[in-house]
């Protein structure tokens, strides 16, 4: 297997993007990642798009072929392009497929994007859309919608462990801060404990301030060989672990509904083919589709002993400037989660890192760097370890 380089990053803006199309958005971020890198499109071998439900959200299928035609890469180029779904993992996914081509050989120029366009349906609409990346038969017909199923995995997270309502709202608090930094991110305002506390109920603990928000949005990388990276920038991001792993669809098929497996085995094959340990990592891009999301998550990938991730958050310790900086892009609360398009957002978060070009929340030094997507209530976790050093 080859060594693999990220050379070009692109990303829209995330919100409610009532101007742009779903086409839009994807050569958007896609002819901002080809520029980032410099290379032209008689150099791409091949495209994967992440993307969840288009079908539901903007009634647009043959996702791939849409993305080639749209981005030039089709009528004489004829690049081949494939969707990829995973649910809110589709982006992560379709990196690491990217990923994986160029590794093996069969392609040396790859991009990976992805995207989705949530907001031209109503609010039911695109809660019964999210609610298919769940166990429909088990779980949706019974009425269960995500916020119910995490909030059933915080309940027990706050009885097994002592987490409490305002360690769940200490996530919240501090990514919205690092929201503010960021110039793509939806939401770029300062929020309080109280701000979470005293907001809607939505699932019984979480609040409204507690969950991720409906988005429009789309990113894009360019991945290459690694011996042909500095042919085309001076500052490649080298790939060093891209792993997944499925979970259970549905929680009640789970030994311990506040550890996502999906998360525990993918982050450690990530470690193990990147001979690295949690310690190794400068900084995090975690799944926090729900605050209680982002707690888990960083037990479950090794940073905190189960149990201790909402006091760890409460502590400082995730922030800019902590023990472990997790989410500094904002994460899926304030940055934004267009399903399609989150799991690359994170790569282009810590390439931007990494390149030291992250401007207020730049991390001092940061070295090496990890992403973790999710799917679903864990279905599927795709983790990737990215380094500024071969």
């Amino acid at each position: 297997m080859r060594d693999v380089a990220i050379i070009g990053i692109g990303c829209t803006k995330f919100g409610e993007l009532w101007n742009h199309s779903f086409r839009d958005l994807f050569v958007e971020a896609g002819v901002s990642a080809i520029e980032d890198a410099g290379i032209q499109g008689e150099e791409i071998d091949s495209l994967y798009v992440g993307n969840m439900s288009g079908g539901r959200f903007v009634e647009q299928e043959h996702i791939g072929s849409l993305i080639a035609d749209y981005a030039g890469l089709a009528s004489t180029l004829n690049v081949p392009a494939t969707r990829v779904e995973a649910a809110c993992a589709s982006g992560g996914l379709a990196l690491r497929q990217a990923i994986l081509s160029v590794a093996s050989g069969h392609d040396n120029v790859v991009v990976a994007a992805g995207a989705e366009k949530m907001t031209d349906v109503g609010m039911d609409t695109a809660t019964d859309a999210l609610a298919a990346a769940a166990d429909r038969e088990w779980e949706g017909i019974m009425g269960a919608t995500f916020p119910g199923l995490y909030a059933m995995i915080a309940r027990l997270h706050m009885h097994k462990y002592g987490t409490t309502s305002e360690q769940l709202a200490a996530a919240s608090v501090k990514n919205h801060h690092n929201g503010t930094m960021n110039p793509i991110a939806q939401f770029r305002n300062e929020i309080t404990i109280d701000t979470v506390l005293n907001s809607n109920m939505v699932a019984d603990p979480l609040h409204m301030f507690d969950c991720s928000p409906i988005s429009d949005g789309s990113s894009a990388v360019v991945v290459v060989a690694a011996d042909i990276a500095h042919k085309y920038t001076d500052t490649p991001v080298y790939v060093k672990a891209a792993t997944q792993a499925s979970g259970t669809i549905s929680l009640h098929d789970r030994a311990d509904i506040t550890t996502l497996d999906a998360s525990v085995v993918a982050g450690q094959r990530a470690y193990k083919m990147a001979g690295m340990t949690p310690d190794d990592i400068d900084m995090v891009e975690v799944h926090d589709c729900f605050t209680i999301a982002e707690i888990c998550a960083i037990e479950d990938l090794g940073f905190f002993k189960k149990g201790d991730g909402g006091r760890a958050t409460e502590a400082g310790e995730t922030a800019i400037g902590g023990r472990i900086p997790v989410n500094t892009s904002g994460g899926l609360k304030a940055c934004g989660h267009p399903v399609g398009a989150t799991g690359i957002k994170q790569a282009v978060e810590i390439t931007e890192q990494l390149r030291g070009t992250a401007g207020k929340r730049q991390i001092n030094g940061a070295e090496v760097g990890m992403t973790h997507n999710v799917g679903g209530s864990g279905g599927t976790a795709v983790v990737h370890i990215l380094s500024r050093n071969r």
